[in-house]
């Protein structure tokens, strides 16, 4: 593909976030990295520009989009000697913007999961969200920062940072939260993705990627036979909506005990309630972490010989073993299917509706406070 540089995209990206004008940091951002020219992806969305944007090192390739923030490719050494795109997602931006509601690759929130009745009280006052699960909110509501185009504010050759700012009262949020999001490629073959926001009013705030992984690669048919571990000794119990009822229960001799690796089909259709509730597993998992970047997950495909860790300094993860995917989807890119548990998700991030849980680690953000947060997915072959 030809290749140009975009200088529009890197000055003056964002009222809210300020003209970018010192003249090193845009010579060098102007310098080292490259917009990929597609006509599949060039365009606009809701009058704002699309680009898809190549970040790539030694160990790790990536392709992503400015709408939503999202991950479009993510290419991986595998044990044979070539690379597997190892998450799925569309070809072109007009289909990600049709499907906005399936999440692939994309930022997630303000409140990544699930709020329950679409409602919060903070301070006294409660607010009303958008119900685009039922009678809950999933990942933000309709109007998610997955749905928006975000400025595109810095980039290097392995690093792009990413701004959105939220305005207040968007999907029924409080505040006005400025927020930004860098992808980082690391030479150990890690995807750095870090957080950070602000906000003009006392809100709530949850952030995570919600990237649809396959280690044998995107399109194959089963995550089933893939290992997982996680560093976790319980789960949130949840109702027959998928709401947690504030109860923790234990994962020992479980069919969610993944302490020690197992595959994830394993126990997959064992008789088990909270398997029955999310047709699978769509449960947070409670890990045993302290404050701090930690590892808390690693899964292995054998197929390829594939191995992602998990690190971050969240306290809680979702494992989304693709569920409620199934044949008759859009089809993804290169015209593959992606069918039923053909894809997982493991989403860092603070517990499910904990703003209507007082016992969950709260997700309030105050002004003269910063969120931050970080996620670390790192790739290696076995």
């Amino acid at each position: 593909m030809n290749k140009k540089i975009i200088i529009g995209l890197l000055t003056c990206a964002s009222l809210a976030y300020g003209c970018q004008s010192s003249s090193t940091q845009n010579k060098q951002a102007a310098t080292s990295a490259d917009s990929t020219s597609s006509q599949a992806f060039d365009g606009q969305i809701d009058g704002k520009e699309v680009k898809l944007f190549q970040l790539k090192n030694d160990k790790i390739a990536v392709t992503l989009t400015n709408y939503g923030a999202r991950l479009v490719t993510l290419k991986v050494p595998n044990k044979d000697g070539g690379v597997t795109d190892v998450i799925l997602g569309y070809d072109s931006a007009k289909e990600y913007k049709e499907n906005y509601n399936n999440f692939y690759g994309a930022i997630v929130g303000r409140y990544g999961n699930r709020i329950g009745k679409a409602s919060f009280t903070l301070n006294g006052e409660s607010y009303s969200l958008e119900k685009n699960d039922g009678e809950n909110s999933l990942h933000g509501g309709t109007n998610g920062v997955y749905n928006k185009v975000w400025d595109v504010i810095n980039r290097t050759a392995t690093s792009i940072t990413l701004a959105y700012t939220s305005p207040d009262k968007e999907a029924g949020y409080p505040g006005t939260v400025k927020m930004e999001v860098t992808y980082t490629l690391e030479e150990n073959g890690g995807l750095a993705i870090d957080y950070l926001a602000t906000t003009d009013k006392e809100t709530v705030l949850n952030l995570t990627n919600h990237a649809y992984f396959n280690l044998n690669g995107a399109g194959d048919s089963s995550i089933l036979d893939h290992e997982l571990q996680i560093d976790a000794k319980a789960i949130t119990e949840v109702d027959h909506t998928l709401i947690p009822t504030g109860k923790s229960l234990p994962v020992a001799g479980t069919a969610f005990d993944f302490t020690k690796p197992q595959r994830v089909g394993a126990h997959i259709e064992d008789e088990n309630a909270q398997l029955k509730i999310g047709k699978g597993y769509d449960h947070n998992f409670e890990l045993n972490k302290k404050d701090g970047f930690q590892k808390v997950a690693a899964v292995y495909a054998s197929k390829t010989g594939i191995e992602m860790q998990v690190y971050t300094t969240e306290p809680g993860l979702q494992f989304y073993s693709g569920n409620f995917m199934k044949d008759s989807d859009p089809k993804g890119k290169e015209g593959k299917v992606y069918p039923f548990r053909s894809a997982f998700c493991l989403e860092t991030q603070h517990f499910p509706d904990a703003p209507n849980h007082p016992n969950f680690a709260s997700t309030v953000l105050k002004p003269g406070e910063k969120y931050s947060s970080k996620t670390t997915y790192r790739f290696n072959v076995k």
